[in-house]
């Protein structure tokens, strides 16, 4: 979720309130998702690095996120979300860790879509942390699915699209082991502006795809 700062940047205001703007299109994508039926949606929301953003930047962050989860735990609820989180909570301010865990507390019996949000999280963080849980433990195997079940994303599938917005084109240490085979979708919107029809744009381009997993096209009619 890019360009919080240089949509401030464009309205002339202080960085932080294009992250408070940005709430309503964390909104109009995560309704949108549960209508359409996507089983997960992760959001990228503080990478480890960005720890290195100003103090009180990240403070007005941390103070945005428990306001932002306490607000929309009404929405979660009406669409029957599951709110969960990946990354090193351990990390977060006490009041940030208390809000995100009595919101996931308040929806673990949810059954439909699963929002994820990824918070003091890295790929890099994520792999390094699957080896030494399994060194810890012992094990022996290391292959592709041993790794996979020690990632923090064990319980879910691997991402069919990555949404990455404001025009850059990396994936900033995003789930890197998981994305091997993700769809990449690009656009120049900035995040705050991002609305549903932008997310129903991102998803008519994945529908064109052919997902191969390093097949022929015609192995994959075949088995059809």
């Amino acid at each position: 979720m890019d360009g919080n700062g240089r949509w401030a940047k464009k309205q002339g205001v202080k960085r932080i309130l294009g992250h408070q703007n940005a709430v309503k299109a964390v909104r109009e994508v995560t309704e949108g998702c549960a209508e359409l039926g996507v089983d997960y949606l992760t959001l990228y929301a503080f990478s480890t690095e960005n720890w290195e953003r100003p103090k009180l930047e990240v403070d007005g962050l941390m103070t945005l996120l428990v306001n932002t989860i306490k607000d929309e735990i009404p929405t979660l609820v009406k669409n029957n979300i599951k709110l969960s989180s990946i990354g090193n909570r351990d990390e977060l301010p006490k009041n940030a860790r208390k809000s995100l865990e009595e919101a996931m507390l308040l929806t673990e019996e949810h059954t439909g879509m699963q929002l994820v949000l990824a918070l003091n999280y890295s790929g890099r963080w994520d792999i390094v942390n699957a080896v030494a849980d399994m060194a810890n433990k012992g094990e022996t195997e290391i292959s592709v699915e041993s790794i996979s079940r020690h990632l923090s994303t064990s319980n879910m599938p691997d991402p069919e699209l990555l949404i990455r917005t404001s025009g850059e084109m990396r994936i900033s240490n995003f789930l890197l082991w998981q994305m091997a085979y993700t769809e990449l979708f690009f656009t120049d919107v900035l995040w705050p502006d991002f609305r549903r029809k932008d997310l129903l744009e991102a998803i008519g381009s994945y529908q064109k795809r052919e997902r191969r997993f390093g097949k022929t096209s015609e192995q994959l009619k075949v088995k059809a």
